[in-house]
This record gives C-alpha cells, sequence and structure tokens, in this order.
C-alpha cells in the first residue's frame, strides 16, 4: 500500500546512498541526532561511533558496517553507534582517508611515497571470476596487494587516531543532550502531576 509507484533503479539508489538528494550537510545532521537518541550511556554510544569511525579507515569498503559491528560488539559499545560512525568514510573524505592511509602504511612498510594511485587490473579479469576464480584471485591480488597491504597497515595508526578524537568529542556531547532530554522529561512529568 505505501510502496513506491516508480521504483528507482540500482545505479540511482547507489547515486542517492552516496550524494543525498538532501545534501551530505543534512545527511550528517540525521546521523548525528539518531545516535544521541540511542537508548545507551554516552560511554556506549560514544564506544560505537569511535568504532566505526576506526573502520572508515580501513580499505575494505563494503565490509565496514560489519567490521564496525565486531569491533563495537567486542570493546562493548553501541553497535548501532558504530554503523553511524562509518559515515566518517564518506565521497567527500575518502580520497584523503585513502591517500593518506596508503602513503603512511608505505612509510611503514618502506614503500615509496606516492601523490597518485594508479590501478589497471588485467583485461578480461572479469570473466575469470566465473570460469577461473583462483586465477581471478591470483590476478587481482597481484595488482591490488600492493596497494591493500600498506592502505591496512596505515589505516590502523590514522583509524585509532580518529576513533580517539570522535569518542572526546562525541561522548560529552551526548552526556550534555540526555542530561536536557532528563531535565525535560522531568518538567513535563511535574507539570502533569501539578495539573492532576
Amino acid at each position: 500500500m505505501f510502496a513506491r509507484r516508480d521504483k528507482p533503479s540500482i545505479p540511482v539508489r547507489i547515486w542517492r546512498f552516496l550524494f543525498p538528494p538532501g545534501g551530505l550537510r543534512r545527511a550528517y545532521t540525521y546521523i548525528w541526532y539518531r545516535a544521541k537518541r540511542i537508548s545507551a550511556s554516552p560511554h556506549k554510544i560514544a564506544l560505537g561511533f569511535a568504532c566505526g569511525a576506526f573502520t572508515s579507515f580501513t580499505p575494505f569498503i563494503g565490509f565496514h558496517f560489519i567490521i564496525a559491528a565486531i569491533i563495537a560488539w567486542v570493546l562493548r559499545g553501541s553497535i548501532l553507534a558504530s554503523a553511524l560512525g562509518t559515515s566518517v568514510g564518506n565521497p567527500l573524505t575518502f580520497p584523503f582517508i585513502w591517500w593518506a592511509t596508503y602513503n603512511l602504511g608505505g612509510l611503514m612498510l618502506g614503500y615509496e611515497h606516492r601523490g597518485e594511485i594508479h590501478i589497471e587490473l588485467p583485461h578480461g579479469i572479469g570473466l575469470l571470476l566465473f570460469t577461473d576464480p583462483a586465477e581471478f584471485w591470483h590476478q587481482f591480488w597481484g595488482v591490488m596487494g600492493p596497494i591493500i597491504v600498506p592502505m591496512t597497515v596505515g589505516a590502523i595508526p590514522l583509524g585509532i587516531l580518529c576513533g580517539v578524537i570522535t569518542y572526546v568529542l562525541t561522548k560529552p556531547a551526548i552526556e550534555r543532550y540526555q542530561e536536557r532530554r532528563r531535565q525535560t522529561l522531568a518538567r513535563r512529568i511535574t507539570r502533569q502531576e501539578a495539573a492532576e
């Protein structure tokens, strides 16, 4: 009954996810309000959000929600807040994150500094996924391995730094919000009791 008549195609849905129609600022405002309204302690919410922020620095796009949820579960943070925290990685920040993680990881591993990263997969590699999966992964890793490994190594210190900063900024803001909310509810209850 409430389904859309003109269901958007998959490319349109992906585009709207990457670039929300209302703008990224509106999307982030919504995420912030959702994070504040999670029914958990400020520590758990901030910790979960920090786990999501940390995960955004890893090169494993498509698995950020899962990785963030696992880390939040292990650290006893809010899993919902961890999903919201992955929004730190977005189309505006990913180019900087990837450049920084690759070059820091390369520095740690002894690779050379690069201003740009060029990826050239062998011609016809897509067909190998269906005809010879082992060869596909061999060729894919041969091209992507030297990029993914330094990005993963560089993601750890940068992700931890971002997670700590996120936690330090988020926890007091959520504490203030929850305290104001408690006071508002207490005033409402007092007015109701006085009216009765």
